[in-house]
């Protein structure tokens, strides 16, 4: 497949935010999808105690099912507003831009959990109009799977199961 080409892949995608919802579960996050079409979030987040009345977390889920992507995403700044974490899921099922056999890039799937503030300073508009994130070559360890899961369960005040 060449960079021209443009393939769709709406399971693929809907999977992403099914995983990252598991991910989130797993660190005791209550995470529920938002209604199709929802401006700006895809997931809310709350306490898994009722009695803790604390604001809900609204979460923006991109994703990227080719392992060998640019690391980048689109993201419309007039959407900041409406999120409070993006979750980038690179779902890595496979080399779609090189010249290697599909299956041979399939690997784990690597989340990245960025607040609104980060977002807006990686963000980016190009001369053709895309507004887009570009997280190649930065420093994102500290964000990363767990430990960015780990972020919204602290603003939520949910302490690690014991």
């Amino acid at each position: 497949m060449g960079s021209t080409d443009a393939r769709r892949l709406p399971v693929v995608s809907l999977g992403a935010e099914h995983l990252v919802i598991g991910h989130l579960m797993r660190r005791n996050i209550l995470a529920y999808k938002a209604p199709p079409n929802t401006e700006g979030y895809d997931l809310v987040c709350i306490h898994p105690d009722p009695r803790k009345r604390l604001k809900p977390i609204y979460a923006q889920v991109k994703s990227r099912y080719q392992t060998d992507c640019d690391k980048a995403f689109p993201v419309k700044d007039k959407t900041f507003g409406a999120f409070d974490y993006l979750i980038i899921a690179f779902l890595n099922i496979g080399f779609f831009y090189h010249k290697k056999p599909v299956r041979e890039g399939f690997c784990d799937a690597i989340f990245y959990t960025l607040n609104r503030n980060q977002i807006e300073k990686l963000h980016r508009k190009t001369k053709s109009g895309w507004e887009k994130v570009h997280i190649r070559g930065e420093n994102l360890e500290d964000f990363k799977n767990e430990r960015g899961f780990e972020l919204i369960a602290n603003d939520l005040g949910i302490d690690y199961p014991s």
